[in-house]
């Protein structure tokens, strides 16, 4: 696990720094002890630990064993999912997961970039406050687990936690369920520390700029123009895209209809984020992604969508993904694989994936701009 080994925050004078000993006024023979830090915890999704069967299989049960994530009766949804499912699904995924792997390091992209995430924040945080916080990272599913990830923090003198889930807008299935793990952890320990998380942050100022700094780099000057929209010749290979696409990891409609919050704060991000870039709503497009189940989910899907742009003249869009503050396989496979695939087959001919905000520095920022605000009063 990634992390700031950081001195204390208010038990020494300015410019003196201790890791631990014993307390003040505590007997001679008092255990040494760490002083008081304050921790921050970022929070992903999460990896299987390999691609082999049966490291995706322990994944994938964990993840759709999850009643944020399927909210089924359990007596009707786990047989289903550990006999029918599971018994095929990590296969195809674990597929999907070889070609993103990071041989290099013999693990999935996610934990890659969120082991960079938490090392770039936890400089950045050390230069604004001194050595006073901490960082770590972990993942609701698979490793390093949030249990983990909070036992470290405590260990290292942490009284106080600031839970940070990496998603910009707030859903059951990912900030709720990712809440509920770190309470659960807490829920283990003798002496809790103090614990505040993050709400949702689509529409914080350095965040929207981040994201909205990501698109202009990856189109360059020309931005978004009519290059190969209308007529039938083949686009100049220095074409602008003509439209923009924010796909977003899709929810079914009844979440919306039960009050969770989701869709709407997508479709603001959006909003946000055309603002921000001076395009009109003909010119982003909003869609969703990753259907799984039988039942009606929020749409237009970004796989059907895009076909239809095709078949309507467009031949070179640019897609992005909003929901994800780190590239994973949903992005780097479906995105880039069976969405890419979906628009050159109906007529497309240049697709353009604009990364997620990864490690940039302008994110990591935006995460602790956000993260100085949520610690008023800590620090």
């Amino acid at each position: 696990m990634a992390h700031l080994d950081t001195a204390p925050l208010h038990s020494t004078p300015p410019g003196e720094t201790t890791g631990e000993g014993r307390p003040e006024h505590a007997p001679e023979d008092h255990p040494a002890v760490r002083s008081a830090r304050v921790g921050v915890l970022i929070a992903n999704l999460g990896t299987p630990d390999n691609t082999d069967y049966w490291s995706v299989r322990r994944y994938l049960s964990e993840f759709l064993s999850d009643q944020r994530v399927v909210d089924y009766p359990r007596w009707l949804w786990q047989p289903l999912l550990q006999l029918v499912i599971l018994s095929r699904r990590p296969f195809i995924s674990g597929e999907a997961y070889r070609s993103v792997w990071n041989r290099e390091q013999n693990e999935s992209p996610l934990l890659t970039t969120t082991r960079q995430q938490a090392n770039k924040l936890a400089a950045t945080l050390e230069s604004r406050f001194g050595e006073g916080v901490a960082v770590a990272y972990g993942m609701r599913y698979g490793n390093p687990s949030t249990d983990s990830a909070v036992r470290e923090l405590q260990a290292r003198g942490c009284q106080r936690i600031l839970f940070f889930p990496l998603y910009p807008q707030y859903a059951s299935p990912t900030t709720a369920t990712a809440c509920d793990q770190f309470f659960r952890s807490l829920m283990k320990l003798k002496w809790q520390p103090a614990a505040r998380t993050v709400p949702a942050y689509f529409e914080h100022e350095s965040y929207m700029r981040a994201l909205a700094a990501s698109v202009r780099d990856a189109l360059g000057e020309n931005g978004l123009d009519d290059e190969g929209l209308g007529d039938n010749q083949p686009v100049a290979k220095d074409a602008a895209p003509s439209v923009l696409v924010a796909s977003y990891h899709g929810v079914p409609k009844r979440f919306l209809r039960d009050g969770d919050p989701y869709y709407c704060q997508c479709c603001k991000t959006s909003r946000l984020l055309a603002e921000a870039l001076g395009l009109d709503e003909q010119r982003l497009v909003t869609t969703f992604q990753s259907k799984f189940g039988p039942e009606e989910w929020v749409g237009p899907a970004t796989v059907d969508k895009v076909a239809e742009l095709a078949r309507a003249g467009h031949r070179h869009i640019a897609v992005l993904s909003p929901a994800f503050a780190t590239d994973c396989v949903e992005t780097l496979e479906e995105i880039q694989q069976e969405i890419r695939d979906s628009f050159m087959a109906a007529g497309g001919e240049r697709f353009t994936y604009i990364p997620c905000l990864n490690d940039r520095d302008d994110h990591i920022t935006a995460l602790a701009d956000i993260a100085a605000g949520e610690l008023a009063g800590w620090l």
